[in-house]
């Protein structure tokens, strides 16, 4: 079968940009469409140095730093790929991938990260983050949020089968496209994270500093606790502010090499983690090195992380809420009842999200489809 495999953007090494590696090495052969192409000559590896397609946005004026402004033309331009001499379609979607025209003689797939989250359940909480919650401004995004709605909807029914990212996920695309999906979980490059069994006096938590990844929250409630030391590594909008809130037992790193974040990682008494995520690799890249988690009971994490009172063999504790007091007593009770989690039984449970897993399984799903596509149009 000719196979087309259909990407959001090509900007940076990414989560998705990690199932589309693994997708390329199961069907090398697959031709590699994207709206832009914008990675460094030396970043180009995990594509297999393929050529990309991209779409007009590519030529626009600024699309380099300013793509996702164009978020508007998106729907407009991912319908432009011609993928008419293809049998097998794949779109690695969390925007508009997804809405690449197909006839009825192809097999159009579906690797969900999430249906498009500022233009459904979490629209409200983009405009605030955004400052678009009054004026002219405002009711032009609105307007433009509630037509890619009308699209994102429409086009679900062009997908012959969704994949989902996680439980979570499935059951956002099932409210969203009242579409049933099937879960594959994404590959956690395991084997970079080396396991570790001792621990240092610090906790740790890692990410880009973007209003939803809640870091504040975390400096916040660490800095309420002297006698606890905190180590965070990342930058982004938000460090400025981050960094005016964090105490004298508060260690803001920036922006670190690979190298350093494993070395933290391995050596941290805990990741901590916030955010609500759809799937959430960090926290596994934290249990592979046999770190334990203390995690935002919402999202991906309540199934990636086993809880302290959730499960027999834990890797973690959750916090029922994003707020500081809630992070002050999951530390609390991770330090009563962390006895009970060891560094092997967090190495064990990501080792379930493994790349290899999840080539076995993403290899078995698509064959299953075609054979599937295959017999009803005979």
């Amino acid at each position: 079968m000719k196979i087309a495999i259909v990407h959001e953007w090509l900007v940076t090494y990414a989560g998705s940009e990690r199932v589309l590696e693994q997708m390329l090495l199961i069907f090398p052969d697959a031709d590699l469409f994207s709206l832009v192409d914008f990675l460094p000559s030396n970043q180009r590896e995990f594509i297999q140095n393929k050529p990309v397609t991209t779409s007009f946005i590519q030529t626009l004026p600024f699309a380099k730093k300013k793509y996702r402004q164009y978020l508007p033309l998106m729907p407009l331009a991912v319908e432009q790929f011609d993928l008419s001499k293809y049998d097998l379609i794949i779109s690695s979607s969390h925007a508009v991938a997804k809405g690449v025209l197909t006839g009825p003689d192809q097999l159009h797939l579906c690797m969900c990260y999430s249906p498009i989250r500022y233009a459904w359940d979490l629209q409200h909480q983009y405009l605030k983050e955004s400052g678009l919650t009054s004026g002219i401004k405002s009711w032009a995004a609105k307007w433009m949020l509630n037509q890619i709605r009308q699209w994102d909807y429409r086009t679900a029914n062009g997908v012959d089968e969704f994949i989902a990212i996680s439980r979570f996920i499935e059951r956002r695309i099932w409210k969203v496209y009242r579409r049933k999906s099937n879960v594959i979980y994404p590959p956690v490059d395991i084997d970079a994270f080396t396991f570790n069994d001792n621990k240092d006096e610090f906790y740790l938590t890692s990410s880009r500093m973007v209003p939803y990844k809640k870091i504040d929250l975390i400096v916040e409630a660490f800095s309420q606790m002297p006698n606890k030391k905190l180590v965070v590594i990342g930058e982004g909008p938000d460090y400025k502010k981050i960094l005016s809130k964090a105490g004298p037992n508060v260690i803001l790193m920036g922006y670190q090499s690979f190298d350093v974040l494993k070395n933290h990682m391995q050596r941290a008494k805990a990741f901590v983690f916030a955010a609500e995520e759809d799937f959430g690799i960090a926290p596994l890249e934290a249990q592979a090195c046999g770190t334990p988690v203390i995690a935002y009971g919402k999202g991906g994490a309540l199934e990636t992380i086993n809880g302290i009172f959730e499960s027999l063999v834990p890797t973690g504790v959750f916090f029922k809420e994003q707020t500081v007091s809630s992070i002050i007593d999951a530390v609390q009770i991770f330090e009563r009842e962390s006895h009970n989690i060891t560094p092997e039984a967090c190495r064990e449970n990501a080792l379930r999200f493994s790349s290899e897993r999840f080539q076995v399984e993403f290899r078995n799903f698509v064959n299953k489809q075609v054979s599937l596509f295959l017999e009803s149009n005979n």
